[in-house]
């Protein structure tokens, strides 16, 4: 069985925690065309400019815990676990959420796209991703098979770890 040392494992998770966040926009200054259109739209629902004092480019924590329910259930279904590092699975989830509210599908965070809303529709980089369902490879380090050296050992997270581990 192949074992890493705890830095190795946390330079890893900083890595996927850092696309991550850049692939969400989070990195980038000034507001992206989808918070644009996200803020707009939470203005028409009455959530204020900035979705009722919360960070634009937060997803709503109902779209969380919808991501969260299908990553909990996909995981258990391929017995596949989360990162041993569970503030990378929870970055992760986060950004599926937000991909799943600025383009109206759970599109990979993990990758850079020229074009994220025809990558979307596409479909091939849509969680679960062509690789992940064909050779149970998750790009994102959020389903791993239990011999992968950055395996933990839990199947499901809860809402509360999700939203006190994504900026950590």
């Amino acid at each position: 069985s192949l074992s890493i040392s705890a830095s190795a494992a946390a330079s890893a998770a900083a890595i996927v925690g850092s696309v991550a966040a850049a692939a969400l926009g989070w990195c980038r200054p000034g507001p992206s065309r989808s918070s644009r259109i996200r803020s707009t739209s939470r203005r028409a629902r009455g959530g204020g400019e900035d979705g009722a004092g919360s960070n634009s480019m937060e997803p709503d924590e109902k779209t969380i815990e919808t991501m969260r329910k299908f990553s909990n259930q996909y995981a258990k279904v391929t017995d596949t676990v989360f990162c041993s590092d569970l503030a990378v699975a929870s970055v992760v989830v986060v950004g599926l959420a937000h991909h799943k509210e600025t383009l109206g599908a759970p599109l990979c965070p993990c990758r850079h796209y020229e074009d994220k809303q025809a990558e979307a529709k596409n479909g091939y980089w849509n969680c679960p991703c062509v690789p992940m369902r064909e050779r149970h490879e998750c790009h994102c380090m959020l389903f791993l098979t239990r011999d992968n050296p950055f395996a933990g050992e839990v199947q499901s997270m809860d809402l509360e770890d999700i939203l006190r581990l994504k900026n950590s």
